[in-house]
């Protein structure tokens, strides 16, 4: 069996709702799925990080509908909530910012007008930070590093390969909004899912690397381009369907 004929058993046996309900093995993809929104579901996304029994466990404990009240009740409501390196001010200066973004428009919207200049989500990417950034005037450490950074970018103004992070969770929350099958709710349009880049995270790193779809050592934005420079000799079209194959193969430490 070849490298894509693996992984494209892997992507098929996979892709099946009850996946992500696996015991121990949770995914805040099913709660992103159950609200079936594009806001909450980026909620989900931005802080999927760390263990991920405890990031669904997290995200259980969320009202959602904080989006649709006003903003004293979620300072009161989230003023007890706090989830590793995000407070409960972080929490709830997250939850006002996209309580006022989603009050003037789609998520989908403010993405494409960055990603139509050139089809480069990291555009996309950088123009929903800014307007999360822009709509509510706060900053610290945790808030930060949960929206993220707008791109490094040269002296040409476009965005580095070397120097940039991968932007993990962003690039997953396009892949649950761009591409449509049992795993990811495909609820944008306007977006080809062949510009979608690979969500590298340490799984999908190691994973890479040990099967050869990567040579280099280094974690960052051009490690996730060139892994999926190399996925899209498998299938152009849609070269990230073969993420979260990855990403489990990783978990259960298959390789």
């Amino acid at each position: 069996m070849n490298l894509k004929e693996l992984l494209d058993n892997e992507v098929n046996s996979r892709n099946k709702k009850d996946e992500l309900c696996i015991e121990n093995r949770p995914d805040p993809l099913i709660i992103a799925k159950r609200h079936n929104d594009e806001y909450i579901s980026l909620i989900c996304a931005l802080f999927a990080y760390g263990k991920a029994t405890l990031i669904v466990k997290f995200l259980d404990s969320l009202d959602f509908n904080l989006l649709e009240k006003n903003e004293d009740e979620i300072k009161k409501t989230l003023k007890n909530h706090y989830y590793r390196f995000q407070t409960s001010q972080d929490i709830i200066a997250f939850f006002i910012a996209l309580k006022r973004l989603k009050e003037k428009s789609t998520l989908n919207e403010l993405f494409t007008k960055g990603y139509q200049k050139n089809n480069h989500v990291l555009e996309g990417i950088e123009s929903l930070i800014t307007s999360i950034s822009d709509v509510y005037n706060y900053k610290s450490k945790g808030y930060d590093f949960l929206i993220g950074k707008a791109p490094k970018r040269d002296k040409d103004n476009q965005i580095k390969e070397l120097g940039n992070s991968p932007y993990k969770r962003w690039n997953m929350y396009l892949r649950w909004m761009v591409r449509s099958d049992e795993l990811d709710m495909g609820l944008w349009e306007g977006v080809n899912k062949a510009d979608l880049i690979l969500p590298l995270d340490t799984h999908t790193f190691k994973v890479s690397s040990n099967l050869g779809l990567l040579n280099r050592k280094t974690y960052d934005l051009k490690s996730a381009l060139l892994i999926t420079e190399k996925l899209k000799e498998f299938d152009k079209n849609d070269p990230i369907k073969y993420d979260f194959a990855l990403y489990r193969l990783g978990q259960e430490k298959v390789l």
